[in-house]
């Protein structure tokens, strides 16, 4: 069966769901996990004079980002997760316009209470006494994480679309798109690589349509050994010979591969999903033990307000560590790493708290709304894209993205009191 076949308009009869696909929970979860404890650990403060100056402790150990960035598997998750969900409501009958509504809703509702914390924050920092630059790096900082969502709202419009399309036409075009990006991009012209935010991540997503449809099937043993194999050494062929720096995360003053996204990242993908596929068996077998899937069930419903607070955490525990009590060790020494884990426990105090308090805009209140799909994307789109490049710095345009976001969720979005009722 090819990937791009859709259940035939005429069934219409309600199907019972789908089993949750443990190893693609694991994955959403551990890759969410990783990226939050990679963000924790990573930066290196220093603060003098009123003026905050920051540092990545991974530029000593550049090689551990081709494990810890995972934010490739995370979009392959991601794409066997829309690929699952919009064949289900296929069957239900529901027509594409209808997921998609639901699907971006669910995606920027919960920027809502960040953007209600974080406009104000900065003001009154600020009044409190607080130096303007640290304050103006932290809500630039916050802001940052919005990329994620994005090019994450990119993937899900266009789902639709491309699981109609056959995949052995799909994959190619995208990732020569991304080599030719690159090849323009370190020609001279370095903006021209933001082209491979269209070509890189959906590459990296329609692979996920492939395991939904059971094409990885055969990605097991040998096979994946050999696709990992093969992956890391193709990066590391690409780092040896290439433009492409050795860190799979931005660097200060570095060429990145992350921003803009570079043809590398389709090799690291390669050798994480062959790492996955062969470590498959073992993780379904651990998922599948009672504690192990209490802690999947605990954190699956709320990893993008995990994600969306984990910097406003960070930016808490530092706030009071670096600029309050001065506490600045070098990094790699042995301050720094006997400070290591009260830091990490505070941080993640802080952000259960916080997840606690603001967890329930995971799911928006009243109804998801289709009629306006065209118009809300752009807006949420455009409102996402503006956070990403200012975060919540004072200025107007923070606020104007706030309002556009706002704009674009109202348009698909009805009260529940206009909400069809169920029988």
């Amino acid at each position: 069966m090819s990937l791009t076949m859709l259940p035939p308009a005429a069934e219409r009869a309600p199907a019972a769901p789908a089993p949750r696909d443990r190893f693609i929970d694991v994955l959403r979860v551990f890759g969410m996990v990783l990226v939050v404890v990679q963000h924790w650990t990573m930066p290196v403060l220093s603060y003098a004079q009123g003026r905050l100056t920051t540092g990545n402790a991974l530029a000593a150990i550049p090689y551990v980002t081709w494990i810890s960035q995972v934010m490739p598997l995370v979009f392959f998750a991601g794409g066997a997760a829309n690929a699952i969900s919009f064949r289900s409501a296929a069957r239900r009958g529901g027509t594409a316009r209808e997921w998609t509504a639901r699907r971006v809703r669910r995606l920027a509702w919960p920027v809502v209470p960040l953007a209600v914390v974080w406009l104000p924050l900065p003001h009154l920092l600020t009044a409190l006494g607080v130096p303007a630059q640290p304050v103006e790096v932290a809500a630039r900082t916050v802001g940052q994480l919005l990329w994620f969502l994005a090019v994450y709202l990119l993937a899900v419009v266009t789902t639709p679309r491309l699981l109609r399309m056959r995949a052995g036409v799909v994959l190619p075009v995208l990732a020569g798109g991304a080599v030719l990006t690159d090849v323009v991009r370190f020609s001279g012209l370095e903006a021209a690589g933001y082209l491979n935010v269209a070509f890189v991540w959906p590459a990296v997503h329609q692979v996920g349509f492939r395991y939904a449809e059971g094409g990885l099937e055969w990605l097991r043993g040998r096979r994946a050994a050999g696709l990992a194999v093969a992956g890391f050494a193709m990066v590391a062929a690409l780092v040896a010979t290439g433009p492409y720096p050795s860190s799979m995360i931005g660097m200060p003053g570095m060429i990145s591969n992350m921003a803009p996204p570079s043809a590398c990242l389709l090799a690291l993908f390669a050798g994480q999903l062959g790492l996955a596929m062969l470590l498959r068996p073992a993780v379904n077998a651990l998922a599948a033990r009672p504690v192990a899937e209490r802690v999947l069930t605990a954190l699956a419903p709320h990893m993008m307000t995990i994600y969306l607070w984990h910097m406003t955490a960070l930016v808490a525990v530092a706030g009071v560590a670096v600029i309050g009590l001065g506490l600045t060790p070098t990094a790699g020494s042995a301050a720094w790493w006997s400070a290591a884990p009260p830091c990490l426990a505070a941080l993640a105090l802080v952000l259960v708290g916080l997840t606690a308090l603001l967890g329930r805009f995971e799911n928006p209140t009243g109804a998801a709304a289709h009629r306006h799909v065209p118009m809300a994307v752009p807006l949420m789109g455009g409102a996402l894209l503006t956070l990403t490049i200012t975060g919540f710095a004072p200025g107007p345009a923070p606020v104007i993205a706030s309002v556009a976001l706002g704009a674009g969720l109202a348009l698909v979005s009805r009260p529940a009191a206009a909400a069809p009722r169920r029988r």
